[in-house]
């Protein structure tokens, strides 16, 4: 028997071109079944499955432990459809590095392509620019986006897939979106992350985090120049020390006037300084000693201050808002009004149908047949040779026999 540990590791170089052939083709086929079978919203849905989405990456024969799977599978399902889109009513737009800056141009041309109201051409612009906000700012897990792909349907639905990289780990995460399970693009959005690295990421899409995005909001909003101030002085001090009072609150630490509910209370006399710390448990803050540019963080505030953001939401779409100013505005709304933000990393590993020990749930036969059955129709159905066909079959029974 062999044993190991399996992990998904950086991958750098290119898919050989034979390779790459094959997997347009072969993926091809399996679109095509699906949406035969089940139609076009099926596939937004499995390809929002980061399970899923590993597994087809696996059948149509690429590395199942490397990061290249989901940047390599998104543009072998965007090739293998080229000239089949308005037939089949499913549109891929981005990629990875620069083409992923050319997603919103591919939406707004695919959309006016099909005569779609404009509306519904801004909307899904702003479903691509918010989610990748949203990954790159408000979970903070110090991983770098540079994939993203998002795929639409004639109605308007939509998926979004992208992938961060951490050079220092050698590492990468996927972060998958459903446009059917999305009610608010900054709490709790996704269909799936899937990771192989646990981390305690600043984690502003919890729930657990939306009074800390209240104030965040409110101190852009009503107090820039108080929060201008609190920053520069968490920045200057570090004051660990600090009390979680109610919102709307503020008490500062360092020297005399604390209230009653500090966490440190000074007094002081010639030469000589008795200080009390009330029996309350310190823990390691994340962010505490990052370093800001004031001068700059000034300027976005104040430009994000005269725009008047009604909710966080729209103070993240703001141009010129990026990961350390929402960064800033969460540390001075834990640290001065005691909202808590969570750390808690958002990843999981998800599971498609079960295991075989019954954890995390028994297998679900029925839908597990389903799944190879639509599997394996897509293989008859794609227009390889016989001898790949059996290669992708070897694949797929090997990944279930794993």
């Amino acid at each position: 028997m062999r044993t190991g540990i399996a992990t998904v590791p950086l991958d750098y170089g290119k898919c050989p071109h034979w390779l790459f052939e094959r997997m347009k083709r072969l993926s091809r086929g399996i679109i095509l079944t699906i949406v035969e079978e089940f139609g076009v919203k099926e596939v937004l849905k499995r390809l929002s499955d980061p399970v899923w989405f590993q597994s087809l990456g696996c059948t149509i024969g690429f590395d199942w432990n490397s990061s290249g799977l989901g940047t390599t599978t998104m543009g072998a399902l965007k090739e293998g459809l080229r000239g089949l889109e308005s037939e089949l009513g499913i549109f891929i737009c981005g990629g990875k590095g620069k083409t992923s800056r050319k997603t919103p141009q591919q939406i707004q041309e695919w959309g006016e392509f099909l005569r779609l109201p404009m509306e519904k051409i801004d909307e899904l612009v702003y479903a691509s620019k918010i989610s990748a906000k949203v990954d790159g700012c408000l979970i903070q897990d110090q991983f770098q986006i540079y994939a993203h792909n998002l795929i639409f349907t004639k109605d308007g639905q939509w998926n979004v897939i992208q992938q961060g990289m951490n050079t220092d780990l050698q590492k990468a995460r996927r972060y998958h979106w459903l446009s059917l399970n999305v009610k608010d693009f900054v709490e709790e959005p996704h269909s799936g992350i899937i990771s192989d690295i646990k981390l305690k990421p600043l984690n502003l899409v919890a729930k657990e985090s939306r009074e800390n995005k209240e104030i965040s909001t409110e101190l852009v909003k009503d107090e820039p120049k108080t929060f201008l101030k609190d920053i520069k002085l968490i920045s200057e001090k570090l004051a660990p020390y600090r009390t979680c009072v109610p919102r709307r609150e503020p008490v500062l630490l360092r020297g005399s006037g604390a209230g009653s509910n500090a966490l440190m209370k000074q007094k002081r006399f010639s030469g000589f300084t008795e200080m009390e710390l009330n029996n309350v448990e310190f823990h390691w803050h994340p962010i505490l000693k990052e370093k800001f540019d004031l001068k700059r963080l000034e300027k976005t505030i104040f430009f994000a201050n005269s725009q008047e953001p009604e909710n966080f939401e729209e103070l993240l779409s703001l141009k010129g808002v990026g990961p350390k100013t929402i960064r800033a505005l969460s540390l001075v709304s834990e640290v001065i009004y005691g909202a808590k933000p969570s750390y808690e990393d958002p990843a999981r590993y998800s599971f498609a149908h079960g295991g075989k020990d019954s954890t995390p749930f028994p297998v679900n036969k029925s839908v597990y047949d389903a799944t190879l059955a639509i599997i394996e129709r897509g293989i008859k159905k794609s227009k390889i040779s016989n001898r790949e066909k059996v290669k992708a079959k070897r694949r797929l029974n090997k990944a279930i026999t794993y």
